[in-house]
């Protein structure tokens, strides 16, 4: 089967509100909710018509769709520019250390502070693949392809780019940090939070959370191991974050206390490296790698067997066909 990256479409919804009901909760960016979702859409597409390049505050959605039989099997986001509808909050980890001449001993106590540090960052989420798909490198796909779409509309993204990975969730769908901490504030389990803020914001954390900071060692041993750790089925991902040079810098999210990777923007692997070549004839031999074409609407991306040719490059037939295109035409693209 084959597979391209494409812009999301109205059309999508339905295949979107389907993946939303398989994520088990934490995914703020992909709510179960057929209004917000068509939110999203409709925002999307505005932000895919906007003709001028500033750097703003779009949101653009992509998918991964099955090219032969046309069903959507996964999709992912990018903001261009958090904290503009709404505060953008995170918890950063920090360490406070003091000594006591009398006792003559030094304590280092760790600290939760809530802040809006990322605020004007590009972010990438809402990545998310149907289980029946997870393999075959579609991930990487989804992944990877985000960043050649940031690559081809630069001035849009800011310098900064960072990711939120989901943290630790239990079986019955409860978040150990979000019990240990915020959920003492609010009344009200880890789903119902994540899905108000999935569909009204998070307003009501700016409105409800003490701004004073939290000593980790007053948290429970659960919520406490639960600081900065990803999700199980987020550990892959975690993995490919890093090899695109993003780090964890001690900025966790302040429901469920996942990681949040950073990276500046021009040094991210796959922006750095991608290079823009026309295709100078069409041939099955090559490297496989993750090859895009166009902008905005247009922009679309897929694996392709790729040979550099001179200053051009060669593209196998498949490649050509999922993409339409031929001898003339550029693409932009990276090794998988």
């Amino acid at each position: 089967m084959s597979f391209r990256i494409r812009a999301a479409q109205m059309d999508d919804l339905q295949h979107l509100y389907e993946m939303a009901k398989l994520t088990g909760g934490g995914f703020t960016n992909l709510p179960a909710d057929k209004d917000s979702l068509t939110a999203k859409l409709e925002r999307s597409a505005n932000a895919y018509d906007r003709a001028d390049d500033e750097h703003g505050n779009d949101l653009f959605v992509m998918v991964l769709e099955n090219v032969e039989t046309g069903v959507v099997r996964g999709t992912s986001q990018l903001f261009t520019m958090v904290g503009q509808s709404w505060p953008f909050y995170s918890y950063r980890l920090s360490n406070l250390s003091q000594t006591s001449k009398e006792l003559d001993r030094t304590f280092t106590a760790q600290m939760l502070s809530l802040v809006t540090d990322l605020e004007g960052s590009s972010e990438v989420g809402g990545l998310f693949l149907h289980p029946g798909e997870r393999a075959g490198g579609l991930g990487m796909l989804l992944a990877r392809s985000r960043y050649l779409f940031i690559k081809e509309h630069r001035s849009r993204f800011g310098d900064r780019l960072f990711a939120e990975l989901r943290g630790v969730i239990d079986e019955a769908g409860g978040s150990p940090f979000w019990d240990g901490l915020a959920g003492r504030f609010f009344g009200m389990n880890f789903q119902e939070a994540d899905y108000f803020n999935a569909i009204h914001g998070n307003q009501f954390i700016a409105d409800l959370m003490p701004k004073h900071p939290i000593y980790t060692a007053m948290l429970s041993e659960t919520a406490r191991a639960a600081i900065g750790i990803p999700h199980p089925n987020g550990r892959a991902a975690m993995r490919m974050l890093e090899n695109e040079n993003f780090s964890y810098d001690g900025y966790v999210d302040i429901f469920d206390g996942g990681p949040t990777m950073i990276a500046k923007t021009d040094d991210v692997t796959s922006i750095r490296n991608s290079r823009k070549s026309t295709i100078t004839a069409i041939s099955e031999r090559g490297t496989k790698s993750i090859v895009s074409r166009g902008r905005l609407h247009d922009f679309q991306a897929t694996y392709a067997l790729v040979h550099q040719d001179g200053d051009g490059v060669t593209i196998d037939q498949e490649g050509a066909d999922i993409l339409g295109l031929s001898v003339g035409d550029q693409v932009r693209h990276i090794p998988r």
